[in-house]
């Protein structure tokens, strides 16, 4: 049996930068994972940064080879350094299938090789699979993928069907739809992109149809069939026909296989590992960051996690999940979509004073400097305290510029502060002056 002070299982972003500082710190650290095509975690291998390299290269017009095969070059070589960094750190990785035997005990299976490990402090890092629909035929369907599956396809679909309209199926069939293929996107909501300002969603909407993109609300399927090479859905809309589909509805905890029924670690009844503000499980001393834990979805929230975890081991703990600083996001479609903190109806539904101000992308002069006019800004602040309560910011560069605002929020700069800012001119970043000019 091996013995360590710290012991992560899973190579994502809280996980690896939490070994990485313990080791640094002289801890003796271990970092298990079952798959090298995942050293790095999610991020690195199959979502963020290939995505947004593919969307990237098929801005620059390159071809459907030519953009899988960077894709390829990026992730293998971001692969490499994670590995590199953390045995450089001094973190023993171990290539194996983790499972807890006990609360403090973990078996590492690789074939008929096993070892068992033991630790003082566990940090469980797993991420999220795919959440696959019950819809007869879509499991067992091999033209049905999901987002991991559809980045490795040897082939460009002519007609791709996309299930499901969150970020991950809107920024795929943005990007197939850029590469020429045939899109049509299937959204079981009657409201596009519910949680984003309304009339900002409705222009987000209209760009993507007038790109080519098909967009069926309301639409439900009850079957799908997989002959001749194509997949056809039967839905209450009728039959659709695709080359390939993608299915992009939803992620959930990964925590199949990890044995958690041989320890005291509850889960939520959403699947999710239970932790509390600190991330800390009902095992002390187990902790479980990024999405096992439930929380936001993002490489960014998962770094945080690892932020709240050294606050409580190593400082603290004043730095938890209710002093959380604020979490930004963003769309990447074409222009880029970002948002921050509430949109007008979710801060009127809590009976905050509302105040906001929205201003079309066209009458900017940098929009007319680069060629693209299409997006709006919208600000939602509160009159009385100054506060700045939301913003969304769908335009170019879109998902920098709302980190700006994220900061302000943070800080409790008030909504004032940004008409009286210099900006550098020209840029887009300069409309904040009068964006926030609010009476």
């Amino acid at each position: 049996m091996l013995t360590y002070d710290i012991l992560v299982i899973g190579f994502g972003k809280a996980g690896k930068t939490l070994a990485g500082k313990f080791a640094k710190a002289g801890k003796k650290v271990a970092l298990i994972e079952e798959s090298p095509a995942m050293y790095g975690g999610t991020c690195i291998n199959i979502a963020c940064i290939p995505t947004k390299t593919m969307i990237v290269a098929a801005d620059k017009g390159w071809d459907f080879n030519q953009v899988m095969a960077e894709r390829q070059a990026v992730t293998h070589r971001l692969n490499g350094k994670n590995y590199a960094a953390a045995t450089g750190n001094g973190v023993d990785v171990i290539d194996a299938k983790a499972r807890f035997i006990s609360d403090k005990l973990v078996q590492a299976q690789k074939g008929d090789d096993s070892i068992q490990v033991t630790a003082d402090i566990i940090i469980i890092n797993t991420g999220a699979v795919s959440n696959v629909l019950p819809i007869p035929g879509l499991a067992d369907s091999p033209l049905a993928y999901d987002s991991t599956a559809i980045q490795k396809l040897d082939k460009q679909p002519q007609r791709l069907g996309v299930l499901g309209a969150g970020p991950i199926g809107l920024e795929f069939a943005s990007l197939y739809n850029k590469l020429g293929s045939q899109v049509t996107v299937l959204d079981a909501s009657e409201t596009f992109l519910p949680r984003t300002e309304a009339s900002i969603a409705a222009l987000a909407k209209s760009y993507l149809e007038e790109d080519g993109i098909t967009i069926k609300q309301g639409i439900h399927t009850s079957l799908v069939r997989t002959e001749d090479q194509q997949i056809t859905l039967i839905t209450d809309q009728g039959e659709l026909t695709f080359d390939a589909l993608l299915y992009a509805t939803g992620r959930k905890p990964n925590t199949a296989g990890l044995g958690l029924e041989n320890t005291g670690i509850a889960l939520t009844d959403r699947g999710a590992i239970a932790v509390d503000k600190h991330l800390e499980t009902t095992v002390p001393g187990i902790f479980a960051v990024g999405d096992v834990n439930g929380g936001p979805q993002f490489t960014y929230a998962s770094l945080d996690d690892s932020r709240i975890v050294l606050s409580y081991l190593t400082g603290d703990g004043n730095y938890n999940l209710e002093t959380r600083h604020t979490l930004p996001n963003t769309l990447f479609i074409h222009p880029a979509l970002a948002s921050v903190g509430l949109t007008e109806d979710q801060a009127k539904a809590q009976g905050l004073p509302v105040a906001s101000k929205e201003m079309p992308v066209a009458g900017m002069p940098r929009a007319h400097v680069n060629g693209d006019l299409r997006g709006a800004f919208k600000a939602v602040v509160n009159p009385q305290t100054k506060e700045i309560l939301g913003a969304t910011i769908f335009a170019q560069g879109a998902e920098e510029i709302i980190n700006l605002i994220t900061m302000a929020i943070d800080n409790h700069i008030p909504y004032t502060y940004f008409t009286q800012q210099i900006f550098t001119h020209p840029t887009l970043a300069e409309n904040l002056n009068d964006l926030f000019a609010i009476e």
